[in-house]
């Protein structure tokens, strides 16, 4: 009896989420493809996920180019946060990289701002944060991981492979620390990555649950989580630009490493 009663409310709970995925707060970390695209094998689908990241380049673009469309001496209000913006990234990457990194201004720049903005529009109803996938912030993460690695030889040639043995390390030591260095350098996508991802996703469920019982709950009793997630709302929107203030930190630290050899 209690096995079929069991099974009954699988089946009813099943049912429910079927008639109305859009009351489940995990329903917006859903990949759905709109027109899936397969080329020899590989799945080059065209998702979600892929769209809000068109989105939020897009958005990118008209700002910036709606800002400085006729730049003056004396700035308007969008100019200003468009000209802030791009101080801003100049300032981390002298920083944190130097006089050497002007280079790699424009990658930094444009990996902060899409980064950014997929955090941003994700918030938007409707939406989806593709930031909170783990095989986009990997994609990123890996590509500054090799990117990285190929200054470090390009630059340095084998001497690059001094940047896993400390300076001043007793030579006795060396046999314990080099692969703990070595470990270390290898998590550096895997800690970029997944910090990214975990924030994002566990921001949005706390929003995503705030707002189902928002929305379920009588009307008296749905205006405390309402309240909450309007605040948490602001809380997201700074958490969005935290997270690709450190994503771009450490893609800059990185790129140092490899230029400059700091250990």
């Amino acid at each position: 009896m209690l096995l079929t009663t069991t099974a009954i409310s699988v089946e009813a709970a099943q049912a429910a989420t079927q008639a109305a995925p859009h009351m489940d707060p995990l329903h917006h970390f859903q990949v759905i493809n709109y027109v899936p695209i397969n080329l020899f094998g590989l799945d080059c689908s065209i998702s979600n996920s892929v769209v809000w990241m068109w989105v939020a380049v897009g958005v990118v673009f008209c700002f910036f180019r709606y800002a400085l469309r006729h730049p003056e001496m004396v700035p308007d209000r969008l100019q200003s946060v468009a000209e802030a913006g791009f101080l801003f990234i100049r300032g981390i990457v002298e920083e944190n990289i130097g006089p050497g990194g002007r280079p790699y201004f424009p990658m930094v720049f444009t990996l902060f701002f899409f980064v950014l903005f997929c955090n941003w529009t994700g918030l938007l109803p409707g939406s989806f944060t593709a930031t909170s996938q783990l095989i986009v912030t990997a994609t990123l993460a890996l590509g500054i991981f090799f990117l990285s690695i190929f200054l470090g030889f390009y630059k340095h040639g084998l001497k690059f492979l001094g940047f896993f043995v400390p300076s001043g390390l007793p030579v006795l030591l060396l046999p314990l620390m080099v692969p703990i260095e070595i470990i270390s350098f290898l998590a550096r996508p895997v800690s970029l990555s997944v910090r990214l991802f975990a924030n994002m996703t566990a921001g949005h469920t706390v929003l995503g649950v705030l707002f189902f019982f928002a929305a379920t709950l009588p009307w008296v009793g749905s205006w405390l989580p309402f309240g909450f997630s309007v605040i948490f709302t602001g809380v997201e929107i700074f958490i969005g630009f935290i997270q690709a203030y450190i994503f771009t930190i450490l893609t800059c630290v990185y790129i140092n490493d490899s230029l400059h050899l700091h250990h």
